[in-house]
């Protein structure tokens, strides 16, 4: 059976790209049913509507709280009944309640190799520290930022290049 996946972007979608590709192969085990983002003029949208996935525009700045934000957020998202939550350049942080309502579910896409570099500018601080080496990883989420339990990492075969 193929999971429902939600995608949360807010920015180009290059990792929903990405993931648009991976559902294109014949075993791969999931598809996506929706896209939301908090900032309507996000490309990944455009990326999601020209692989006919459904997509949904739901402003943070809309709501008074970031707990108000949240319920509604999982209100659209529930509407698609997912059994995977990927954030993909989702750059909100999100609620302890929001979180706890996807326990297990909920993946985020992080640009380093994690425990390092949690949070914003990564690219930024890795080029600032000249790191031999960075990557990718792949995690659960849970209240505490970018702490969750690793899925899976992935770097470059060389250095980089300063």
């Amino acid at each position: 059976m193929s999971s429902r996946i939600v995608i949360l972007i807010s920015g180009s979608g290059t990792n929903l790209q990405a993931i648009i590709d991976a559902c294109e192969l014949a075993d791969y085990p999931g598809s996506i049913v929706g896209v939301v983002s908090n900032k309507s003029e996000a490309f990944g949208l455009t990326r999601a509507k020209d692989a006919d996935i459904e997509t949904i525009a739901l402003s943070h700045r809309d709501f008074e709280s970031r707990e108000s934000y949240d319920q509604a957020l999982i209100s659209k998202i529930d509407q698609f009944c997912p059994d995977v939550i990927v954030l993909a350049g989702f750059m909100r942080i999100l609620t302890p309640a929001f979180v706890q309502h996807y326990q297990g579910k909920l993946l985020n896409i992080h640009p380093s190799l994690l425990p390092k570099y949690q949070g914003l500018n990564t690219h930024a601080r890795v080029i600032k520290n000249k790191e031999k080496f960075s990557g990718c990883t792949v995690h659960f989420v849970t209240s505490k930022l970018d702490a969750g339990k690793i899925i899976m990492q992935e770097k470059p075969s060389r250095e980089l290049l300063y």
